[in-house]
């Protein structure tokens, strides 16, 4: 954890970002959950935000009333900002990548106002 600044966390994974990065990378961030890394920028994470938002509006309908595995069962697909990507996750991992995602973009736009009023 010595090569890391953590931004955001939960039970599900991890929002970072790399201290040794190349100059390139400076402004991308690290998110981890399940088996999945990506590296996205801030206007990535809100496109993400977006596609979670939408995928959990529409697969609360979705879900199978009397189903016994409703909660395990990967039935909704949900769209990344690499376009040609797409991870099935159950309605309960959709809404923890909700958090994942949010609780990093609501860290980086804290820091980023308080970066701007000089404290910190």
């Amino acid at each position: 954890m010595n090569d890391i600044h953590p931004i955001y966390q939960n039970d599900f994974g991890i929002a970072f970002q790399w201290k040794k990065e190349k100059p390139s990378q400076s402004n991308k961030v690290q998110v981890i959950f399940r088996d999945i890394g990506l590296l996205l920028t801030y206007n990535e994470l809100r496109h993400f935000a977006k596609c979670i938002a939408d995928t959990v509006e529409n697969g609360k309908g979705n879900l199978c009333g009397d189903c016994k595995t409703k909660e395990a069962c990967r039935s909704l697909l949900l769209n990344t900002p690499a376009h040609q990507i797409t991870f099935a996750v159950s309605y309960q991992e959709a809404i923890e990548v909700r958090d994942l995602i949010n609780g990093t973009l609501f860290k980086l736009e804290l820091d980023s106002f308080f970066g701007e009023l000089g404290i910190g």
